[in-house]
């Protein structure tokens, strides 16, 4: 688990990702998570890189969720992440995605986190660059990549 100041960020459980599977609504995401899922289950000793995490404040209130998206090549994951429209705007994503980062970078065999955002989403660029992340210079199949480096 990963404690902030104001939240608890951890990887979810097989039960817990069940849950957030059978009630998703949006066909994308429950494609996503289920396929979360599916990489915890080929590889339960790297858990963590495959599951959701789920991001609460420290009352234990979900106000969302990031991933990473399995293990790269060469030192790299990439992260997702979400936050409930209604958190939105208050430094969430922010102090949520700069801890998880934190944490990937400091696991001996981590050197890069990627991310990928909508062209249009300059809300989550904004997270990105607030998170210390640079422009990569390509697109991926969402829209801009970024990246950080181990320093």
């Amino acid at each position: 688990m990963i404690e902030t100041e104001q939240l608890r960020i951890y990887p979810a459980m097989k039960e817990q990702m069940e849950v957030f599977i059978a009630a998703e609504a949006d066909v994308e995401l429950k494609k996503a998570y289920t396929e979360m899922l599916e990489g915890c289950l080929r590889h339960p000793d790297l858990w963590q890189w495959y599951a959701m995490w789920m991001i609460e404040l420290q009352d234990g209130t979900h106000i969302g969720d990031l991933c990473f998206k399995g293990l790269g090549t060469n030192g790299t994951v990439e992260i997702g992440y979400g936050v409930l429209e209604e958190y939105q705007g208050q430094g969430y994503a922010t102090e949520a995605v700069g801890a998880a980062v934190t944490w990937a970078l400091q696991q001996p065999f981590i050197t890069c986190v990627e991310a990928e955002t909508a062209p249009d989403n300059r809300a989550s660029q904004r997270v990105l660059e607030k998170c210390g992340f640079l422009p990569s210079g390509t697109i991926g199949e969402e829209g801009p990549r970024f990246f950080k480096v181990m320093k």
